[in-house]
């Protein structure tokens, strides 16, 4: 791992990140099954909508991030294809975690 690429990322990717991962997994989990298993589609509306904001709110911050960060295009790229997936928002964000203590250990001299 090269210390330049973990550095801190904002703030807002990883409350994005978290929001967003929360409504697709109720548009997932709660509202698809309402509208195919108890005929409520309005559910499916409501969340969807919802989660679509939230997703064009996650894309934006992952380029802030990507900008500001300086991380490299492949990052920015996985953490875009992880969000199209059940739980690869909290997955990602766990990783660069991991990789922002490993980055600010090494910057510690420890």
């Amino acid at each position: 791992m090269r210390v330049g690429v973990a550095r801190r990322r904002p703030a807002r990717h990883e409350v994005v990140g978290f929001v967003e991962g929360i409504s697709f997994l109720l548009l997932l989990g709660v509202a698809m099954p309402l509208k195919y298993l108890a005929g409520l589609p309005k559910a499916v509306s409501v969340v969807g909508m919802i989660h679509g904001v939230l997703f064009v709110l996650y894309v934006f911050a992952v380029g802030h991030a990507w900008m500001t960060a300086r991380w490299p295009v492949r990052r920015a790229f996985i953490l875009l294809l992880a969000s199209l997936i059940p739980f690869g928002t909290f997955l990602t964000d766990a990783r660069l975690k991991r990789e922002q203590r490993a980055a600010e250990s090494l910057a510690a001299g420890g």
